[in-house]
C-alpha cells in the first residue's frame, strides 16, 4: 500500500501523517516480512529517529491498530507482533512459525473458509476473526539438520 493511502485513512479518521507515525510506517514496511513487535519496532525506529521516546511508539502502534492500518498477532512468543494490514478487519491469512530459526511464513488457504463456514452453521457461532498459528521446523532448517 502506498504511503498516500495511509496519509488517507489517517486523514479519514481526523490525524496527520506526523514524521513519528511515518517513522513507524516505513519500519514496519521495510520489514514487513519479520512480524515486529513494539520493541523491534522501537529499535528499528530509533535508529532513524533517535529523539523518539518508546510511548511514542506505543501510541501511535495502537492507533495503526485501531484505524486499520496494523493487525496485532500473537505467535505464543511472549509479545504481541504487528503486521500491515490487508484494510479489513477479517484476517485472512494464517502463519507457521519455525521453532529453529523463528521464521514467520504466511499462509493462504481455503481450508479455513471451509471450516469457517461449517462451524457457523453447526454451532451458530458468528465468527468475526480467527487466528491459526502451526509451530514446526522449516525447510531451511530441516535441510541444516539433514531431516527431509
Amino acid at each position: 500500500m502506498p504511503i498516500e493511502k495511509y496519509k488517507e485513512i489517517l486523514r479519514e479518521n481526523g490525524y496527520k501523517l506526523t514524521p513519528q507515525r511515518r517513522h513507524v510506517i516505513d519500519a514496519i514496511i521495510d520489514k514487513k516480512d519479520c512480524h515486529m513487535s513494539i520493541d523491534e519496532i522501537y529499535k528499528v525506529v530509533k535508529g532513524n529517529c533517535p529523539e523518539i521516546g518508546i510511548a511514542t511508539i506505543y501510541r501511535t502502534v495502537q492507533l495503526f491498530e485501531e484505524i486499520g492500518i496494523l493487525s496485532k498477532q500473537y505467535f505464543d512468543d511472549g509479545c504481541h507482533r504487528y503486521e500491515i494490514s490487508d484494510g479489513s478487519r477479517h484476517h485472512n491469512h494464517h502463519h507457521l512459525i519455525c521453532n529453529e530459526c523463528g521464521s514467520v511464513i504466511e499462509i493462504q488457504d481455503e481450508y479455513f473458509d471451509a471450516l469457517e463456514q461449517h462451524i457457523e452453521k453447526e454451532k451458530k457461532f458468528k465468527i468475526t476473526n480467527h487466528n491459526v498459528v502451526f509451530f514446526g521446523i522449516c525447510e531451511n532448517c530441516r535441510k541444516k539438520s539433514g531431516d527431509s
